[in-house]
């Protein structure tokens, strides 16, 4: 027996070193492409904070992605969140790796994608996450606004959408892992509502949703402040308008996910439990991570917290 062992060990060492080799190389690919059999993994989150913008107190990105990047950090889960300032990272390898990215900036014509649309649309191919904040759901209309319906399912449209302030009243929030250990709230914000999404909202779930006020159509028709269309929406049928919603791309377009969130025009509403949990809830969701039936564990942040890394604004 020990005549045929012998010679035997030689041939196995180079087919052990091919395996292991495949292996690493395997592992390699899946770490650098940000997807992970294994649900337990730590996921990397980018948040990319638009440059300052607005009054202080107001559009403050950058102390808010450090805020939310602080709570996931902190939260227990299998996340590691960073946070790129004054808008689309210079030096594009802090995306590699990441299972998700946030953008909490200015939109518009110079809303921080308009030049990386392409690289959006691979990252989404390859199932990475893809979230707006604000006035980040805002991009122009046509080729861009149509990428945004294939990466987070809806987008702020001028000359349909609209951005009055006003008290919003979400009940009735829908079954759904990104509004686990969120309550019934009000609260009073920048909630741009009347979005364009993908027809028939396909892939689209409604999150935050109320029918907002008359007063908040009295404006003067403006690419931002009322149109015809808005009007019959909410005046007319009595629409209710979601003001954040998730969405599950189809297989054709990667298979990941996304979201839109129209509030975050105030700092300190950050500061309200739900408000700010429902948002950490999505992020987690669509970096693959199984949101909590708490919800994204965390601490209401202290004044000291909230008032740390905001703009100078002429303070």
């Amino acid at each position: 027996m020990s005549l045929f062992c012998r010679p035997a060990l030689p041939l196995l060492m180079p087919l052990a070193i091919v395996a292991l080799a495949a292996v690493f190389l395997l592992n390699r690919g899946t770490a650098q492409s940000g997807k992970s059999d294994d649900a337990s993994a730590t996921k990397k989150i980018v948040l990319i904070a638009g440059k300052a913008s607005h009054g202080p107190g107001e559009h403050e990105h950058r102390a808010g992605c450090m805020l939310l990047a602080d709570q996931l950090n902190r939260s227990g889960l299998p996340v590691e969140a960073v946070v790129v300032t004054n808008g689309w990272p210079e030096d594009e390898s802090v995306l590699e790796g990441a299972a998700a990215v946030v953008i909490y900036a200015d939109g518009g014509p110079n809303h921080p994608a308009m030049p990386h649309l392409g690289t959006l649309r691979k990252m989404a191919q390859a199932g990475v996450g893809i979230g707006c904040i604000h006035y980040g759901v805002e991009i122009p209309n046509g080729e861009p606004g149509d990428t945004f319906l294939e990466l987070i399912g809806g987008h702020f449209s001028t000359d349909w959408s609209v951005n009055p302030i006003w008290h919003a009243n979400f009940v009735n929030l829908p079954d759904h892992p990104v509004t686990r250990g969120i309550n019934d709230f009000q609260i009073r914000d920048e909630w741009y509502y009347h979005m364009r999404f993908r027809q028939s909202m396909e892939g689209v779930t409604p999150i935050l949703s109320d029918l907002p006020p008359e007063r908040t159509l009295k404006s003067h028709d403006g690419p931002h402040s009322n149109n015809p269309h808005v009007r019959a929406a909410v005046l007319d049928r009595k629409e209710p308008q979601h003001v954040m919603w998730v969405y599950q791309r189809p297989d054709p377009l990667g298979g990941g996910r996304g979201f839109g969130f129209t509030g975050g025009h105030f700092h300190r509403n950050w500061q309200h439990d739900d408000h700010r949990g429902v948002v950490l809830n999505a992020i987690a969701w669509i970096a693959g991570i199984e949101v909590p039936g708490d919800g994204v564990p965390g601490k209401t942040p202290t004044d000291e917290e909230m008032a740390a890394n905001l703009d100078t604004k002429g303070r």
